[in-house]
């Protein structure tokens, strides 16, 4: 108060000029510092300063896009914000992902609690306890503790050839229409419901999304993916007006009524009545996963386990009807190799053909596409001669890593299975490993890989020794969303029985 006294009035209204000055000035020295740590990298002129363009670039749902051409414009490390850098570096990749990479999670990470509060695999940053949930899923992921997961997955398979033949088959001029894009997502969303709940939501039997569960994700997905650009936006939805928007367990339709069937389902094995199974969920519990995580991590199982899957099919599928040499070889597999049906998976990897499809439909449409980044170690990091200051995020440009053409050849982006035939060892190692970050590497290996390989080792081969698939309008084949995963939609065929299933 003394020295508040002994300044003259008159001096208050230089003050009132000066403080903003200062803090002008403030905020000009550290965008310089900002741009100057990193300025060996380049990247679009704006990224420097601003999250303007990668915000801009996920509100558009072009980020995986737009980071892939800002690696082949400006180098394989380039600038895309103030503090981020993005990478088609599959080694670098591997670096930042292994068992013992220094990288580490960062708050953008805050974008993957799907149940508000609580973390989860893929949200949680700390390493150990990150180590420590994977611990204890393993097993149940793996199929070990599971008795019913192939006959779970062989179960809806048919549910879906099922769904076709009854209802979309057509002949001469009937007319009927079918969205494979729904139906591949009925399917893997009642396969995952399946697993993770216990029973299906059901979906294929009543070929419509029961609980509005897809339109829930698909209205919330832009804002989940730009929460993890700007992780601040997270303590918004705490405010109490806005907390109100949150989903909540006693919602009666989506992802709300989801979060209340995943605590009602995990409650059934706690207390005196508790339930007793050898399912992927008693398997978590019993290797030690807490009720509250058990909760969290079975709606991971959805999110993470039923779009991803399907954009695996719905391209596939369209690659397929759309490529007569590609399936003229397929069919001729079938036919030479005779699976039984459902196929097994010990048949399907016997089908050479077959695994090298699975591959281009993966590598072409990666079923993860988010920008998601790791913080480089305090120390900084040091690859092919750049040197990567502590504290920076670095993503991946997923989409770039499996189109590129110095890679991948000329053709990176057609759908060609054959380039995983005639290899040398060492080409194909170099190849397999590439394909290998499609489920992550190290410490961030997905744990539902091996969950996934079985639908897709089934599905293709059940569909289409069956039916043939005609795209309707080859013009405009699909409506395409991107919130770092794809949803694909009205992706109109004609269906057709063949005259003998292989």
């Amino acid at each position: 108060m003394i020295f508040v006294d002994m300044i003259p009035l008159s001096d208050y209204g230089q003050l009132s000029l000066l403080v903003p000055g200062l803090l002008v000035l403030a905020y000009i020295g550290n965008a310089i510092h900002v741009w100057y740590r990193l300025r060996h990298f380049k990247g679009p002129t704006s990224v420097a300063w601003s999250k303007f363009w990668l915000i801009r670039s996920h509100i558009k749902q072009t980020v995986y896009l737009d980071v892939a051409e800002v690696c082949e414009k400006y180098g394989s490390i380039a600038r895309c914000g103030p503090n981020w850098l993005v990478t088609n570096e599959p080694e670098l990749l591997r670096r930042m992902y292994g068992v013992r990479s220094l990288y580490r999670r960062n708050k953008g990470h805050v974008a993957y609690q799907f149940k508000p509060g609580h973390d989860n695999i893929i949200s949680v940053m700390d390493d150990g306890k990150h180590t420590r949930l994977r611990s204890k899923m393993f097993a149940g992921y793996s199929g070990k503790e599971n008795d019913n997961l192939i006959s779970s997955i062989d179960e809806n398979v048919m549910k879906l050839v099922k769904l076709i033949d009854e209802k979309y088959v057509a002949s001469g001029e009937e007319f009927k229409p079918m969205d494979i894009g729904r139906k591949a997502l009925y399917f893997t969303v009642d396969i995952v419901s399946t697993l993770a709940f216990g029973k299906s939501f059901g979906d294929l039997v009543t070929d419509s999304d029961n609980h509005q569960y897809i339109e829930t994700i698909e209205e919330s997905g832009p804002v989940i993916i730009l929460v993890s650009v700007l992780p601040w936006i997270s303590k918004l939805f705490k405010l109490p007006l806005l907390k109100s928007l949150l989903p909540s367990e006693d919602d009666t339709i989506g992802f709300g009524k989801i979060m209340g069937f995943a605590k009602e389902t995990v409650a059934e094995r706690f207390g005196p009545n508790k339930k007793s199974q050898r399912d992927m969920l008693g398997s978590f519990l019993a290797h030690g996963l807490t009720q509250e995580e058990a909760e969290s991590e079975i709606l991971v199982q959805l999110l993470t386990g039923s779009d991803t899957i399907a954009t695996a099919i719905r391209v596939t599928l369209l690659y397929l009807s759309t490529n007569p040499r590609v399936l003229s070889k397929f069919l001729d597999e079938i036919a030479a190799h005779s699976p039984s049906s459902p196929i097994t998976e010990p048949e399907a990897k016997a089908m050479p053909y077959l695994q090298a499809i699975i591959k281009e439909g993966l590598r072409l449409w990666p079923p993860s596409s988010a920008l998601v980044t790791k913080t480089a170690p305090p120390q900084g990091d040091t690859f092919n001669g750049l040197f990567i200051p502590g504290g920076t995020d670095v993503g991946s440009s997923v989409w770039g890593v499996f189109r590129n053409k110095k890679f991948w050849g000329e053709d990176a982006n057609e759908f060609r299975p054959e380039r995983w035939f005639g290899l040398e060892d060492g080409r194909r190692k170099e190849m397999d490993d590439t394909m290998g970050l499609i489920f992550g590497f190290g410490k961030y290996t997905c744990l539902g890989k091996g969950v996934a390989m079985l639908e897709l080792n089934k599905v293709f081969v059940e569909l289409l020794r069956r039916f043939e698939f005609t795209v309707i309008d080859p013009t405009k084949p699909w409506k395409c969303l991107n919130f770092g995963i794809f949803s694909q939609s009205e992706i109109w065929m004609r269906v057709s029985r063949r005259e003998k299933q292989l």
